[in-house]
C-alpha cells in the first residue's frame, strides 16, 4: 500500500493538472456517485489535500471528493481524454481542457459537502499529517508519551493511522532504526533519548521520503552506493527489505521478523534490547 509520501506525491500531480481549471467532464464508476457528475461539471478545482493515505480534491462549489487508494489504487495524469492502455478498472475521471486525472482500481471514493469532511469516519479518527500540516517534534513527543498510546508496542502503534497519519510498513522499520528502538519495546519502555529520536525521525523520514522519491537512507550514502553500481533495493532504506545485508552503520546483518502479521526489519546491534 502506498504510504503518506507517495500519496502526497500523487496529490501534487493531481493538483498540478487540475487546480484553478474548470472541470469540463467528470465520471464515476459507481452508480451511487453518478448524481454528482452534473454537480461537479463546470466547477473549478481549488486544491488537493492529503490526510495520511486519503486524498481530498476540493471544488469551488462547496464539494470535496474523498478518495483512498487502499492497496491497488493508482492515479494517472494524461493529456485530456488520452486514456492509457491498462487492465486496471477506471473508477474516477476528471477532465479539463488540457489534462485528465484518472483514478484506477480504488474502491473507496465519496463525494462530500465541505462541512461534512471533518466528520468523515476516516478523517475524524486519523492522526496528524506531517506532509500537509504543521507538526512539531514536541507535539509528537507528547503524543508518544500520552496515556492513550504509551503502553502500546511501537510496532503496532506506528501503523495505527489514528496515531500519526501516513506511516506504513517501510517507514515503521526506518523510524525504529533511526531511534535505536528494539521492535519489542513500547514508548513506556523507551528512554527519553529514544522518544526524542523517534519524534525527530518520524518527521525527517516522512519529509525525506517525499523529497527523494521513497529513499530514506542518508542521501550521501545512497549517492555513493548508486555510483558503485548497487541496486536501488540495496541503498534505498536503512533496514527495510535489507535482510542479511550489512547495516549501513555497524555492518551487522539486518534481520527480518513478523510484527503485526507484517514484515519488519531491524539491526540487532543498533537496536539492541
Amino acid at each position: 500500500m502506498p504510504e503518506g509520501p507517495e500519496i502526497r506525491k500523487a496529490a501534487d500531480a493531481v493538483e498540478k493538472a487540475l487546480k484553478d481549471r474548470e472541470v469540463l467532464d467528470i465520471s464515476f464508476a459507481f452508480e451511487t456517485l453518478e448524481g454528482y457528475e452534473d454537480i461537479l461539471t463546470g466547477a473549478t478545482v481549488t486544491g488537493v489535500d492529503t490526510k495520511g493515505k486519503a486524498m481530498l480534491t476540493r471544488f469551488d462549489n462547496g464539494y470535496t471528493i474523498y478518495s483512498h487508494n487502499q492497496l491497488y489504487g493508482k492515479w494517472m495524469i494524461r493529456n485530456a481524454y488520452n486514456y492509457p492502455k491498462t487492465n486496471r478498472q477506471l473508477r474516477l475521471a476528471i477532465h479539463n481542457e488540457k489534462k485528465s486525472a484518472l483514478l484506477y482500481s480504488a474502491s473507496d471514493i465519496e463525494v462530500l459537502r465541505d462541512e461534512e469532511v471533518p466528520d468523515h469516519p476516516f478523517i475524524r479518527k486519523v492522526g496528524p499529517d506531517i506532509l500537509s500540516e504543521t507538526v512539531t517534534k514536541e507535539q509528537l513527543r507528547e503524543r508518544y508519551t500520552s496515556r492513550r498510546f504509551f503502553r502500546r508496542r511501537w510496532t503496532t502503534l506506528l501503523l495505527d493511522q489514528s496515531f500519526v497519519a501516513g506511516i506504513g510498513n517501510y517507514l515503521r522499520s526506518e523510524i525504529l532504526f533511526l531511534a535505536g528502538i528494539h521492535p519489542s519495546l513500547r514508548p513506556t519502555d523507551s528512554t527519553p533519548q529514544q522518544i526524542e529520536k523517534a519524534a525527530e525521525a518520524t518527521i525527517t523520514l516522512m519529509e525525506q521520503s517525499y523529497r527523494y522519491k521513497g529513499i530514506t537512507v542518508d542521501p550521501d550514502i545512497a549517492e555513493r552506493m548508486k555510483a558503485e553500481g548497487k541496486a536501488r533495493n540495496q541503498y534505498r532504506h536503512w533496514v527495510f527489505r535489507r535482510s542479511f545485508q550489512p547495516c549501513h552503520i555497524c555492518r551487522t546483518k539486518i534481520e527480518k521478523i513478523e510484527a503485526g502479521n507484517r514484515r519488519l526489519y531491524y539491526c540487532p546491534t543498533c537496536q539492541a534490547l
